[in-house]
């Protein structure tokens, strides 16, 4: 598989589609994020009081396009909003950032979607509750009009906050053109072996590992044999993240745990999401596997030293800098 997609990569160089740093499509979603801080999550049935409010543009999706533009990618953001006060405030940042909106989706019947985000001030901790909104309301006949974006892509990045009929189908393109696919499950639902047989890349955490494994992964022999299982499945890579304790790499032929990068984490909240759209940045301008998740592990942690998720996504400099030391 991987072969046949650096030989489809190579075709559309020969005829003017690609360039040094490939074009990476991220399909996904959008939401606004109102986050408050608070001295500590609350207990059921538990008021606390917060410390600090904000809202952001934010969502799965849209975090990991902004942290692969802010790494000098050439990326394509496909969501779905309203045109409302909260769909606004992404088109502002993506103005901001010069990236292409032409691809954004609006609905006529549903809200931008909103992500209720709460951070234990203590730890940078974090639980979250996301209404999809436009976001999950993306028909298969929008998807088919973005069919020959994700057809000159060098990678799809989906995730799992949209609806999924249309995900899916987003990867059937993808997949039938030999764009490489990277799946990041997350948030984490029952999938088929054969959607999951269709990702080059797949990114969970140690959360969705274990929903779609039933492996409960706390160690790297442990996420060995989850990757093992995925790898089965028809997974060609494996990259799994594990907080604190890095992230396993596993390619099927070789596995690595890479160790994190150690900062003062503020707030943990798109970490996941900083690493995603990092890594793919890496791979669309030549990184191997190895280099590109080394490169992604330093994009999330200086992303969790600042408050919030597309505003916290750090510099090319920062990145750089930081992997110099």
């Amino acid at each position: 598989m991987r072969e046949f997609i650096q030989l489809a990569n190579a075709v559309k160089d020969s005829e003017g589609l690609g360039n040094m740093k490939q074009k990476i499509t991220v399909f996904g979603s959008y939401v606004t994020d109102l986050m408050s801080r608070t001295p500590h999550l609350p207990l059921p049935a538990e008021t606390v009081k917060g410390t600090v409010f904000s809202m952001s543009a934010g969502g799965k999706g849209f975090n990991q396009a902004i942290a692969a533009k802010k790494m000098d990618a050439d990326v394509v953001m496909v969501t779905k909003m309203a045109k409302d006060p909260f769909g606004k405030l992404a088109l502002d940042l993506m103005d901001e950032l010069s990236m292409d909106t032409s691809h954004i989706l609006y609905s006529e019947t549903e809200g931008t979607g909103t992500a209720l985000i709460m951070v234990d001030e203590s730890t940078g901790q974090n639980e979250i509750v996301v209404v999809p909104g436009a976001c999950g309301a993306i028909t298969l006949k929008e998807v088919e009009r973005c069919a020959p974006l994700i057809q000159k892509s060098g990678y799809l990045l989906v995730q799992f906050e949209v609806n999924m009929d249309a995900m899916e189908r987003a990867v059937e393109i993808a997949h039938e053109a030999g764009v490489c696919i990277v799946m990041n499950p997350a948030p984490y639902q029952d999938v088929s072996d054969k959607l999951l047989g269709m990702a080059d890349i797949v990114t969970p955490n140690e959360v969705e590992v274990e929903g779609l494994t039933g492996i409960k992964v706390d160690s790297e022999e442990s996420a060995r044999l989850a990757a093992e299982i995925l790898h089965k499945k028809g997974v060609g890579t494996v990259v799994i993240t594990m907080g604190h304790r890095g992230s396993f790499v596993s390619t099927g032929e070789e596995h690595r745990l890479l160790p994190p990068f150690t900062v003062d984490a503020l707030d943990t909240t798109g970490a996941g999401d900083a690493f995603n759209g990092g890594m793919v940045a890496g791979l669309a301008e030549g990184m191997d596997i190895w280099q590109a998740a080394r490169f992604a592990s330093a994009v999330a942690a200086l992303s969790v030293t600042k408050i919030g998720t597309s505003k916290a996504m750090p510099q090319r400099s920062e990145v750089e800098a930081l992997l110099a030391e």
